[in-house]
């Protein structure tokens, strides 16, 4: 029911594709062409962004179900629907694509060479994002999922750096063949079930035996995309070498998208595989927090030292999931939340550094907390958030996760939870590297602080940490519902006796 008597969801989607048409078709490629599509790229990631703020304060956190939804006849002949709608999981996933947006927007401001398909690009990977996440029928997911590779793969390949043609290649064949497998899954869904409607398809009764066909290829597809360890290989050339706009929203946005898809496909309509292969996805989240944490600490360039610290907290947000505990996948999705934000902006503290023409090689750094104060500070609270400091972001969805594992296996917990050690470790060598060491070389000396645009990217995400570590009820209480819901449902369909019982006592 869409209870606003208006499409917002699509219009939200599609708005994005105007500003890239208007971005296209203006004329010249100089710089005043390449301002002007940045400014118009800027407004309609803001009037966007507005759209979603209101989405916020009409959605109804008490219903489990989805809200706003949009049903209209699509593919008839195969009986499949456009169907559009938002619960508590994907609410704040849509509003993060949303408030990154105009962030990475605005970190474009280096881009010159033919800036207009750049920012027609960056608009078209929101509203393929956002697609995704508000799409509520299986074969619209797909195409949305499948259609974020092509602005991804410009602007990695076409603006990236020296290594952009290898890194974008290597992200494309990595995701679409992941992709593929799914593909042939929602072909069985669509000729098994009769629907393609996810709400129906949670809820169907899949054979134990196709259950784990279905769930290795949901693993191939989301598990490329979340950067699963050993599938994540992709993952430091794309982040090394995309620029800090499409590194921005790789890390923070598009990395989720694989974890959605296990929390929105195999753990509601896989029960008795995901529960299988628990045991699996437990030592594949372990292994990246423990294992890609000492892989971090031995990196010498900042990026690719977040790049890999981004793939062990992916590993905490596998494990959080696959706790089939509300505690867990509560964890894990605020988790995905404080990611995206905390990763957002390292990255852009990474970029400052670069538009001032620094390598960010670590030994070339050092003493820039003593000429830029409020650099340091911001550079200081992300790094902080990212290793999980009790007051930020980053210490809620851990904290949740380890309750949640304790529930589950006693060694899970305690291993995922030494990812926060491990996280320690290597923040504190970046952060020493970077503010603290002596100046590496004499010109660092003369190195302004923040300007105005960097204040308007790295503010608000700081504030972000802020307030997802002090109040983050704010936040969970969305997604109480579903995610209590889906773990009632996930239970009762391992126990039937279980949900015989419930049924009684209700």
């Amino acid at each position: 029911m869409n209870q606003l008597g208006f499409p917002i969801l699509s219009l939200i989607t599609y708005l994005p594709l105007v500003g890239a048409f208007l971005v296209a078709t203006l004329g010249g490629d100089g710089e005043k062409s390449a301002c002007m599509a940045r400014r118009i790229a800027l407004v309609f990631s803001l009037i966007v962004l507005a759209l979603g703020v209101f989405l916020w304060t009409q959605f109804n956190p008490a219903i489990a179900g989805y809200q706003f939804v949009e049903v209209m006849p699509w593919l008839s002949g195969i009986s499949v629907e456009y169907r559009m709608g938002v619960d508590g999981i994907s609410l704040f996933l849509i509003l993060l694509t949303l408030a990154l947006t105009p962030i990475a927007i605005l970190a474009s401001h280096g881009i010159k060479t033919s800036a207009r398909s750049f920012f027609a690009a960056m608009l078209l990977l929101e509203t393929m994002t956002v697609g995704m996440f508000a799409a509520t029928e299986f074969v619209l997911f797909y195409v949305f999922f499948e259609a974020v590779l092509l602005p991804m793969y410009l602007i990695i390949g076409v603006w990236g750096g020296e290594k952009r043609v290898y890194a974008a290649v290597k992200f494309f064949v990595f995701t679409l063949a992941g992709s593929l497998f799914m593909l042939l899954a929602v072909v069985w869904v669509w000729r098994n079930l009769g629907t393609t409607n996810m709400a129906v398809i949670a809820h169907a009764n899949i054979p134990p035996s196709a259950q784990t066909w279905l769930f290795l290829a949901f693993l191939a597809a989301f598990g490329v995309k979340a950067a699963v360890w050993p599938l994540h290989t992709w993952l430091p050339d794309a982040y090394g070498e995309a620029p800090v706009p499409g590194t921005i929203m790789l890390a923070a946005v598009l990395s989720k998208m694989g974890a959605y898809g296990f929390l929105r496909f195999a753990i509601p309509m896989l029960p008795n595989a995901s529960a299988m292969f628990e045991p699996l996805m437990f030592v594949l989240g372990v292994v990246a927090v423990i294992y890609i944490s000492y892989v971090a600490l031995a990196q010498t360039d900042m990026k690719r030292m977040i790049a890999y610290s981004s793939v062990a907290h992916m590993g905490v947000i596998i494990i959080g999931l696959f706790t089939f505990t509300v505690e867990g996948i509560e964890g894990a999705l605020f988790q995905m939340l404080s990611h995206g934000i905390v990763i957002a902006g390292l990255f852009i503290c990474g970029g400052v550094l670069t538009a001032r023409g620094q390598s960010l090689t670590l030994r070339n750094l050092g003493g820039l907390a003593r000429n830029m104060p409020v650099f340091a500070a911001a550079l200081m609270l992300f790094t902080l958030a990212n290793m999980g400091l009790p007051g930020t972001s980053g210490f809620i969805g851990e904290i949740l996760v380890i309750v949640g594992a304790l529930k589950v296996n006693f060694w899970v917990s305690l291993l995922g939870g030494a990812g926060m050690v491990l996280g320690v470790t290597y923040s504190l060598v970046l952060v020493r590297a970077v503010l603290f060491e002596k100046y590496a070389r004499p010109d660092l000396t003369g190195l302004k602080d923040l300007t105005g645009r960097e204040y308007a990217m790295l503010l608000p995400l700081a504030v972000l940490v802020m307030w997802l570590g002090v109040y983050p009820s704010s936040f969970t209480h969305a997604f109480d519902a579903p995610i209590a819901a889906l773990v009632q449902a996930h239970t009762a369909a391992l126990n039937p006796h279980t949900a015989i019982a419930m049924v009684t006592a209700q």
